[in-house]
């Protein structure tokens, strides 16, 4: 059930949530060329063999998936706070991020899944697209989070730091 009454501040779990994806999706693209060798080696007929870094790759991506879509009924079930006073450019700017990282959080495990178990290429390809545009969305964001933090001065980084009502 929606709430009605927007909380003054994140929960712990969203808190908690959304700096376990960031480290989680750090680590995807630290290690990614173990998957992309493997990746290389199964499209030219080779055996891919047994990689611990694919697996955390794979898992990875599930798990920021899993946490996006928790992230995203917290959202639901719980709210989030209002969004601190901004210029009409910079609320659209930052909604418009905001549904680009979840959607590329939901469909980057989704075609890296279809890539890897499925063998289809096209999907691989979206995945590499889909990468850099999720890697644009998040340096955006977290420029947008340093310019509220250390230019407008306005609290928003804090939200993400410790848990309010």
């Amino acid at each position: 059930m929606p709430v009605t009454t927007a909380p003054t501040g994140y929960s712990r779990l969203q808190i908690a949530l959304h700096w376990l994806v960031f480290a989680l999706i750090a680590q995807q693209y630290i290690f990614k060329d173990a998957m992309s060798a493997a990746w290389d080696r199964i499209t030219d007929g080779l055996e891919a063999g047994f990689d611990p870094l694919v697996l955390a790759h794979v898992a990875g991506g599930a798990l920021v998936m899993i946490f996006a879509l928790w992230r995203l009924t917290l959202r639901t079930r719980r709210g989030v706070p209002p969004a601190i006073d901004a210029s009409k450019l910079q609320g659209i700017l930052a909604k418009l991020t905001h549904v680009g990282l979840y959607a590329l959080m939901i469909l980057m495990p989704v075609s890296g899944s279809v890539a890897w178990f499925g063998g289809v290429e096209a999907a691989a390809q979206g995945h590499n697209v889909m990468k850099i545009v999720l890697l644009a969305l998040i340096a955006l964001h977290v420029v947008g989070a340093l310019y509220h933090q250390f230019v407008l001065r306005d609290g928003t980084l804090a939200r993400m730091r410790r848990a309010q009502g």
